[in-house]
This record gives C-alpha cells, structure tokens and sequence, in this order.
C-alpha cells in the first residue's frame, strides 16, 4: 500500500472512531434543488471541486465560476479577457483570435492545465506538451467555466498539476427557450450565436450554433513598432469558425438518469512564418475538433448511492499550410510543406458516490483510456515528396481513485483524495489530495486549506517524435499547497478572497540541446498570492469588482524566471446602472513585466489596457450593446513579435424568448 492511502486509511479510522461519540454532522451533499454553477441565495454549487455537486461555502480547495451572462458579455472571438476575471490564471495569444491560445494555472506549464468539457477531458493527445488550445472553442456554445486551481490529481489524474478548467454547456430545462445573438465591429468581425434549450415531460435538451469571421489583422508584427517601421504593408491573417453542441437528457423523476452530448468546432486561420528573411507569409491551419459522451446514472438505497457510467470520445485534427521564403519570394526559393497532426482519445469511467450519513460521502472510481496519435508530413516545394506517416503510437491508462468528504460538526469540512495512474508506456504513478474549510457563519468567514500533488504523464509526441522522442521518460511531478480565507461584510455587499499558494515541480520534460532529444531534465517553482473582491457600493447603482496576482515563477536549476509569467496581473471591473435599462461596464487589464523566452530573455514591457461594454435592454426579450476593446489604443505584445489588437469597436444585439 502507498503512503497516500496508508495515509488516508489511518486518517479515515481516527474519524470514524471521533465520530462514534459524536452528535449527528451536517451532510456534505448539495440541495438537490440547486442547479450547479447557479446561486440560491447565497449558495454557489460546483460540479468539478469534489467531482459531484458540492456547495462552495464547504470547499476547501481555491475555486472560480465564470457565469454565461459573463462570457456572453465578453468578446465573441476570444476568451482571452473573460478568463482574465479569474485570479491565478495567465493567458496568451499569438497573434490574437486564432492564434494558438495558452493558459497557465499558477505558473504551471501550458500542458499541465487539465481541460474539460462537461466533464471530459480534451487536452490534445497529439501536440507537443498535451496543450488544450482554447482557440478552438467558441464562447457563446458555453454556459459557465470552472477553474479549479492547485495539483488535482488526486480527482482528475495526469496534467492536472496547475489544476482544471471545466467548461460546461447550458443543460434544458422549464419551458422552450431561445437565443440568439449577432455583432459585428472592427477588423471586418461578423459573428452570430444561436440557441435553444428545454423540457418536454422526461426529455431535456439544448443546442447551439455559433460562427464567427473575422479579417483580423496581422499575427506577425502589427502595432509592433520596431517590426511596421521596417514592414509597413503586413497582411491580414483572417479567421472563420464555426461551432455546434447538443445535449440530450432523461430523467423521469425516478432512480434513472441518462445523458448524450456532443461538441464540434472546426476554425481555419492564417499565420505567419514569424521567421527568416519574409516572417509574414501566407501559412494556413485548419482545426477540427470534436467531443461526445455517453452518461448513465442510477440512484439506489434511498440515494445514498449514485452511481454514473460514461462512455466518450474526442478527436483534434490540425491540419498546417506551412509556407516560408528563402533569399527571396521566387518560386524556386519557396518552402511548402504540410503537416497533419491527428490525436485520439476514448474511454470509459465510472463513478460511485456513496453517503454515509453522519460520516460524510465515499466517492469511489475507476477509468479505462487509450490515446492515439498519427502525424504525416509531405513537402510540395522546393522538391515535391510523398506524404509519410511519422509517428503512429498509441497508449493505454487505467486509474482508480477514492474521495473521502467528511463534515466535522456543522462549521468545518475535510476532504481526503487518492488516486493510482498507470500508463502502458510509463512508470505508476500516485497522488494524493487533502483540503479543509472552516466556516464562521457568525462573521461571514470561511478559512481554506489544501496541499496535493500532481502528476503528467509524457505525450505520446514526447515519447516517440522522429528524432526528438525518448521512450524512456518518467512522469513529470509536483507537490503544491495553498491557505485562503473568504470573507463576506455588510451583509454581502462587500467580499473579499485571499489565497496564498506554493507548487513545487520535478522531473519536468524539456527539449535537452546536448542530445536534441526530449528529457526530464527540468525543476520549476512557483509561489505567490491570489486577491479578488467585489463590493456593492451603491445598491443597483454601483458595483466594483477586482482580482490580482502576484507571481513568483522560476527554474530551480538556474533561478532565473520562466517565460512568459508575468509578476503582477490583475483586472478591475466597474459596473454602472445608471437607469433600469441601462448598464455601463468599464474594466481596465494590467499585466506586468515579463519574458517571451527562456533565460530571461525577450523582455516584455508592461501594460495597461482599458475595455468597455455599454447596454440597452429594449425590452424583456432584447437587448442592444456596444463594446470597445482597447480603447487607449495603449501598444503591447503578449508574445514577442506577435501583434495584438488596437482600439476596437463592435455593436451587437442579444434576445431571449
């Protein structure tokens, strides 16, 4: 037996022998009633802290919920600036709306950020690091995100050493509901969202469609001074992206649930080479993406036991154009080649959760994955060759995992997690997860605590890329921890939230220059602390909300700071009612020093940008806005030399019947 579940059995048997002498706890489980993500009162459930429905006055864990009303307000091309709202969380694009788009929880590598969506992961099988490109996801097909931040291994395995981010679409409900939404602005962007969801007797369901097209504008060089000084006539890089989800449900009142869902996006978009004597070039990617899943649920035993089954799938396909010039842009010093990266994955979980009444819940599980990656290559000029298969490879994990929540009284909750991950190119591996809340209902306070580790197994490019792959890597792995408070004045008017946090990371897979291969040859560190508040300071009038990170993120082999981690970010937000119809929203974003590159090198200044979002509710069912990104035109870079937009303005309508 591992120490975690040593641990973890010694711990459950020094409760439970507390608990015979104990009066009977509160239970750990949600209000039923309550729908996931939505307030009743002052009550706020999440589906992904303790993978089932838990009221987040009673976890321990730092956890953000990014409502849709948020994300439908935001911009429609991008999610960049509404997960910006979210403390602990670092983003990037290269280039703007479809250049690849990164996220960094706590400082942790790209890759080692757990995407879901509705639950299933989705991170790409078939790049480099395992990344999930947020580009690929159109905002109006998503009704809330979840982002849980610290190692979360111990619930959701590999990758998920920074934490998760849980996208979830709308589910039906009530009567038949409609959206719909179009806008239009700046760079040529057109896009329009539409949805509809309800109940008919024991059916559910929910769909939405939405597209976007946009002329864009340069990825490479625009607005970078030093590069429009030298290349005045950068091309445009446009983007189109389509996307769709339905979502089907039964559930007839009785111990029997079921579910199906499916997502697809497909986005075509220019880039630039970025390099060389001609960085501006006609280099194109076309992106599939697709994800469905199967779920059933049974109750029994009067609901103290739930137990799911889901079966699912996704499928990445990236599809590159890769063009790049030599001397010249004749023909004969023309580079063409094109690239086909094609990864898989499908599986099946199950899942148990288990009440034990005075003794808090069991939740039990297991799952069964395989992952495939296929990558061809074939060159059209200078010299035509024939499309080859590079790297076919495929590789199967298991995993069991077991949650233990325990109510201790009526103001103080654990939780206690393991989880054993075995793939069959790679080592075991074990981690574990421990958080605590404490509540003084009093005075509006909550106390937090958690400490786990994290675990990333080597992708399957890492493993076997031509040239660059190495058979034998080890699982990367981490160990992190942080302690908050939330605390509520005024009756709510006035909340505030602090978390200081600490991850410690080894064995970490980099490119090794000494044998031009992949190794675990990194260590990394990151510390700081997470702010966020909001304050009601005129009743339906005034509302003032803010969040901050300050970010210490290094290698420990030179100490010197990793790329592309600010030290501060932070974003305020201020919105205005100054009628009944109407709503003014102005924010400002401000991101600090940082490097595009690794040693310190590339030097990033820092920035200031400020957005706004004015609204007229027309009546019940209509509303009309207008949104303006950048407005002080201020310049800045995310990435070295790729462009970011200016002074935008874009109008739109939204509806509801």
């Amino acid at each position: 037996m591992s120490r975690a579940l040593r641990a973890l059995a010694l711990t459950a048997g020094a409760f439970s022998a507390y608990f015979h002498i104990s009066p009977v706890l509160a239970q750990n489980a949600a209000p039923e009633a309550v729908e996931p993500g939505r307030r009743f009162g002052e009550l706020v459930i999440s589906i992904t802290a303790n993978r089932s429905p838990t009221a987040i006055q009673r976890v321990g864990s730092a956890i953000s919920i990014i409502p849709g009303d948020t994300i439908r307000a935001g911009n429609q091309a991008s999610l960049v600036q509404t997960l910006r709202n979210v403390p602990g969380l670092d983003i990037t694009e290269t280039g703007g709306p479809g250049g690849t788009t990164s996220i960094r929880l706590r400082g942790a590598n790209a890759g080692q950020t757990l995407v879901l969506i509705d639950g299933i992961r989705v991170n790409d099988p078939s790049s480099g690091s395992g990344e999930f490109d947020f580009a690929t996801v159109a905002p109006g097909l998503i009704d809330r995100i979840e982002v849980l931040r610290g190692p979360q291994s111990a619930l959701y395995g590999s990758d998920a050493i920074g934490g998760v981010v849980n996208i979830i679409t709308k589910r039906g409900k009530g009567p038949l509901q409609t959206f719909a939404q179009v806008e239009g602005g700046s760079y040529g962007t057109v896009l329009g969202n539409m949805s509809a969801h309800g109940r008919q007797g024991a059916i559910s369901y929910a769909f939405a469609i939405s597209a976007l097209r946009t002329d864009k504008f340069s990825n490479y060089g625009y607005r970078v001074r030093r590069i429009e000084a030298t290349r005045p006539n950068l091309e445009n890089d446009p983007l189109n992206r389509y996307g769709g989800y339905a979502r089907i449900g039964y559930d007839a009142g009785g111990p029997f649930r079921a579910e199906v869902g499916t997502m697809g996006t497909f986005t075509r978009s220019e880039y630039d080479a970025a390099f060389g004597s001609f960085p501006d070039t006609k280099s194109k990617v076309n992106t599939a993406f697709h994800s469905s899943y199967a779920r059933a649920e049974l109750d029994s035993f009067e609901n103290r036991l739930k137990q799911s089954l889901v079966i699912y799938s996704n499928r990445t396909r990236r599809k590159y154009d890769s063009i790049s010039y030599g001397a010249t842009t004749l023909p004969a010093n023309t580079f063409y080649d094109k690239y086909d990266y094609i990864g898989l994955r499908h599986g099946v979980e199950y899942q148990a959760n288990i009440g034990l009444d005075r003794f808090g819940s069991l939740t039990l599980g297991g799952k069964l994955e395989r992952e495939t990656v296929e990558n061809f290559t074939e060159t059209l000029l200078p010299a035509p060759t024939a499309r080859q298969r590079d790297v076919d490879k495929g590789q199967n994990s298991r995993a069991l995992f077991a949650l233990w929540q325990v109510p201790v009284g009526e103001r103080f909750d654990l939780s206690l997690g393991a989880r054993i991950d075995n793939y069959s190119n790679v080592a075991t591996f074990r981690t574990w997860r421990a958080t605590a809340a404490y509540r003084l209902d009093e005075t509006g306070t909550k106390l937090r605590a958690s400490a786990g580790t994290g675990g990333k197994a080597p992708t399957l490019y890492q493993l076997y890329a031509p040239i660059y792959g190495t058979a034998t890597l080890k699982p990367e792995e981490s160990f992190g921890g942080d302690i908050g408070l939330d605390q509520r004045f005024l009756d709510g008017r006035l909340k505030f939230s602090a978390t200081a946090f600490y991850n410690r990371m080894k064995n970490l897979i980099d490119f090794d220059f000494a044998t031009f291969t992949y190794q675990n040859i990194a260590r990394a560190q990151t510390s700081g602390f997470e702010l966020e508040s909001e304050a009601v300071l005129w009743p339906e009038y005034l509302v003032l909300r803010g969040s901050y990170t300050n970010l210490r993120a290094v290698d420990r082999k030179t100490g010197l700071r990793l790329a592309r981690r600010a030290d501060h970010t932070g974003k305020v937000s201020l919105t205005i009612t100054p009628a009944p119809k109407w709503t003014i929203e102005p924010s400002v974003t401000l991101v600090g020093k940082r490097f595009s590159s690794t040693n310190q090198t590339q030097r990033l200044a820092p920035y200031a940008r400020l957005d706004a979002l004015v609204s007229y509710k027309v009546n019940d069912n209509l509303d009309v806005y207008v949104r303006g990104e950048n407005l002080t035109n201020s310049y800045y870079e995310d990435v070295r030399n790729y462009g970011t937009t200016g002074r935008a303005v874009y109008a739109g309508m939204r509806g509801t019947w």
